[in-house]
């Protein structure tokens, strides 16, 4: 014979359990009607990404100091100074591959921002909308670190990135370069980054200093 005191305490846990039990399932429908609906509610298209585009890379040669164009489909975003910036991370990646013919560590990620201002004494202040540009690129600081050092190199790394500005956004006709976010005296020891870089076609020019 179970005491009266058990049978209660038994009759309780019973009660107990079968709540939980009944809750739990409770739980687990309406868990799983939550994934029925999200699963009903997710896009049946991919996302859409950035339109390729056709973009002219001004590929440097180190064998005869050349920078032929190339042409290369690329993914780009509809804001100037962002489409700056993947163009000429795309011109790095090619000089970091294993078989680049001017071959510099850093790739992509070389280029932090590209900034596009108004030219410098440009006389076009009044239609800056429309008015040539100055492109300042934002490199990293282990880009610059890495460069081979060598007044050639150099000079094709920093004439290349200029042309490739050019021939992507023909308004851009100065281009001036920082180092994590600072102004750096060269490159890598030769080319002068305190000063404007001109473009030009068919030749690339040094500006002078403003």
């Amino acid at each position: 014979m179970i005491p009266r005191h058990q049978a209660v305490i038994f009759s309780i846990l019973l009660l107990a359990s079968l709540v939980m039990g009944v809750t739990l399932w409770e739980l687990r429908e309406h868990a799983h009607r939550r994934l029925i609906a999200g699963q009903d509610s997710a896009p049946t298209s991919a996302p859409q990404v950035a339109a390729e585009l056709q973009a002219t890379l001004m590929v440097a040669s180190d064998s005869d100091g050349s920078m032929p164009a190339q042409l290369h489909a690329l993914p780009l975003p509809t804001d100037p100074g962002a489409r700056a910036r993947a163009i000429l991370g795309k011109l790095l990646d090619i000089y970091a591959a294993a078989d680049a013919a001017h071959p510099v560590p850093g790739g992509d990620g070389s280029v932090l921002e590209v900034f596009l201002l108004p030219a410098i004494n440009s006389g076009a202040a009044a239609d800056a909308a429309n008015g040539p540009q100055l492109a300042v690129v934002n490199l990293a600081g282990s880009f610059a670190a890495n460069h081979p050092s060598g007044i050639e190199t150099e000079t094709l790394t920093v004439l290349s990135i200029c042309g490739t500005l050019h021939a992507n956004l023909p308004r851009v006709s100065q281009v001036r370069f920082l180092v994590d976010g600072q102004v750096r005296s060269t490159l890598a020891g030769h080319a002068d980054l305190t000063r404007t870089y001109l473009t030009g076609e068919p030749v690339l020019t040094e500006g002078r200093q403003p």
